[in-house]
């Protein structure tokens, strides 16, 4: 009897485990310490600068694979260094007076997320780009401690393809597309 309540007892956090880490969390994004870094290749010249990330909250289900929420980055704070080029980017390329944000909402995932720790997944949702949406699937490195999250994911925007305008002007080529580097930090708690 002794051996069976020893057991019981040894099991039951066992029991508990599966079903603490299936449960609804929220990532709620703190906009200060997330960015957006942007390159852009071109002939002779490259351009690197970034956005900044204006708000963000996600829901998970890691038993069901489903996520929800979005990101919203601030289309007008984009910032490789030289004002006149960030000018030409916001009204020409941009047109941030009538698309102020640019937004991620993820849909679904692949893989499995640790409860601490490291883990990569394939995270697939419409990224939203000059009023447009596309569906996008995108490799996020998650990191774990505690309550603080960490979410990093590399990506390419084929802008031009898009229908965004090629900002190339004479002998000065720019690429046709734009590799993006996402890092969200943040807090986890249970979703309500």
């Amino acid at each position: 009897m002794r051996t069976f309540a020893t057991v019981l007892f040894l099991a039951t956090p066992l029991a508990i485990i599966p079903s603490a880490l299936a449960q609804h969390e929220a990532f709620a994004v703190n906009a200060d310490t997330s960015q957006v870094a942007f390159s852009l290749g071109g002939n002779g010249h490259h351009v690197q600068g970034s956005f900044h990330v204006q708000s963000g909250s996600i829901d998970f289900d890691p038993a069901a694979h489903k996520i929800s929420g979005s990101v919203v980055v601030a289309a007008r704070s984009g910032n490789s260094g030289e004002p006149s080029r960030d000018k030409k980017m916001n009204t020409d390329v941009l047109d941030t007076e009538r698309f102020a944000v640019v937004t991620f909402a993820p849909g679904s995932y692949q893989g499995t997320i640790a409860p601490s720790g490291d883990s990569t997944i394939q995270v697939s949702g419409v990224f939203t780009l000059h009023g447009m949406p596309h569906d996008l699937t995108l490799p996020m490195q998650i990191h774990i401690d505690g309550a603080n999250l960490t979410a990093k994911g590399n990506f390419t925007v084929p802008y031009v393809k898009w229908g965004l305008k090629d900002p190339s002007v004479f002998i000065l080529k720019v690429a046709k597309e734009v590799d993006i580097e996402l890092t969200l930090n943040g807090r986890l708690t249970p979703a309500s």
